[in-house]
């Protein structure tokens, strides 16, 4: 027995660089106050996919090399053991030990506006992963506590350079940014004396050591030109919000009460790309605008005319966009929409930003039946928001937790990237 138990150990040798699906584990979150949440949700299921993915491997190698699972697991903790810089890992060694992926942090806030991170872990030689939500203006918990305070997109951009230098100086391996929201996306080419306020922001992350860097439904791809080291990931919501909408109405190629509805010429390759998927015509609403006009709030555009290209009589109009400010704009798409004769408005949001009272207007608009359904993303945090009737909330922390695992095991990502062929899936299972 004793024989069988070193001989099968032998055959493990190397596991720890085999087998890091358990304590301990190069993989290292570390959460901006704005980017807690989100990081949280992400760590659930990171949790979950390295519990399974151990599991699975135990299973097979078990059955491969014809020894009980339980060897198999000792085997595993024994060899963690000796490789661990520790005198051993802490847990039962005949059990699995779950990775430790989130790093205690301290976060301090001065009453000047400056920030401050004091990493409380060791993360030298680690892969770490920095969430923040630059979009997220909830009252936050600062100062161990004894402070709530809502921050703006500057302040918590300043908080992640901040906390990415203090990750560069602790001697992290690699850096990979997790932004939901790319800041300032929108300042992303010239039409003036202006800023490239994007690209600035993209040198300063690559200056201060950063490799990659994780975002969702980016606001223009040109973007990703503006890097010369490091490299965008950028994410689509589009699988989560179509299962949304499948529960909504019936996207089977039967039904034509379906039209994908473009709000304006900047949208037409996203509306695209669901029309395509789910083989419904396509349609698009043109708006002539006086660009005097500052927007300041939902009812306050700058749009003068409205157009549409194509039929929405007697169907349900769907639209789709990447973020949502003030509202202003698909207000004013959606109420053009029912009166040409839509039954429904349904809207996805990538980025539900709702910022001043965007809110309070769509409530009111709710209230008129100018519209059925808003989905939007958990990408941002908004409390106020998921409170309302006509809010769809669809969670994108387990496609963000995916990523960041193949990204960690050098895995490739293109069936997460081009989620075309799961699309049809589900809308044949629909």
């Amino acid at each position: 027995m004793v024989k069988d138990k070193y001989s099968f150990s032998k055959k493990l040798i190397g596991v720890r660089n085999k087998m890091p699906y358990s304590e301990p584990t190069n993989l290292a979150v570390i959460a901006c106050p704005g980017g807690e949440v989100f990081a949280n949700e992400v760590i659930s299921h990171l949790r979950h996919m390295y519990k399974h993915r151990f599991n699975l491997k135990r299973d097979v190698i078990s059955q491969r090399y014809e020894t009980n699972k339980e060897e198999y697991t000792k085997t595993v903790n024994y060899y963690n053991d000796l490789h661990t810089s520790e005198l051993c890992v802490h847990g039962n060694i005949t059990g699995y030990r779950p990775p430790e992926f989130k790093c205690n942090c301290e976060f301090t806030y001065f009453m000047n506006g400056e920030f401050k991170t004091e990493i409380k872990d060791c993360v030298r030689g680690k892969d770490v992963y920095i969430f923040q939500d630059v979009e997220n203006h909830q009252a936050l918990s600062l100062n161990g506590g004894r402070n709530k305070i809502s921050l703006s997109v500057n302040d918590h951009v300043m908080s992640l350079l901040v906390t990415i230098d203090a990750v560069r100086q602790a001697g992290a391996a690699r850096i990979t940014l997790v932004v939901p929201v790319y800041p300032y996306s929108r300042q992303h080419k010239k039409k003036g004396r202006e800023g490239l306020t994007a690209s600035l922001l993209g040198h300063i992350y690559e200056n201060m050591g950063v490799t990659s860097i994780i975002t969702l439904d980016i606001h223009s791809r040109e973007i990703e030109n503006s890097f010369s080291k490091a490299h965008i990931e950028n994410l689509h919501a589009s699988y989560q919000i179509i299962r949304e909408l499948s529960k909504l109405v019936d996207l089977t190629e039967k039904n034509q009460d379906l039209v994908v509805v473009s709000p304006d010429t900047g949208a037409v390759d996203r509306n695209k790309f669901y029309a395509t998927g789910l083989k419904k015509p396509l349609a698009l609403i043109y708006k002539e605008r006086d660009y005097s006009i500052v927007t300041q709030n939902a009812h306050e555009t700058n749009i003068k005319a409205v157009k549409l290209l194509g039929d929405v009589h007697g169907k349900v109009a769907f639209l789709a966009d990447d973020m949502l400010g003030t509202g202003g704009t698909l207000l004013k798409a959606m109420e053009f929409l029912k009166e040409q004769g839509a039954t429904k408005v349904i809207a996805a949001i990538s980025l539900p930003f709702f910022t001043g009272n965007a809110i309070e207007q769509f409530n009111e608009a709710y209230k008129n039946g100018l519209f059925y359904r808003i989905i939007g993303t958990n990408a941002v945090y908004h409390e106020e928001l998921l409170k309302c009737e006509w809010y769809i909330n669809t969670n994108v922390s387990g496609l963000f937790a995916n990523v960041i695992t193949r990204l960690h095991h050098n895995q490739s990502l293109s069936d997460l990237l081009d989620n075309r062929s799961i699309i049809e899936k589900l809308v044949k299972h629909d």
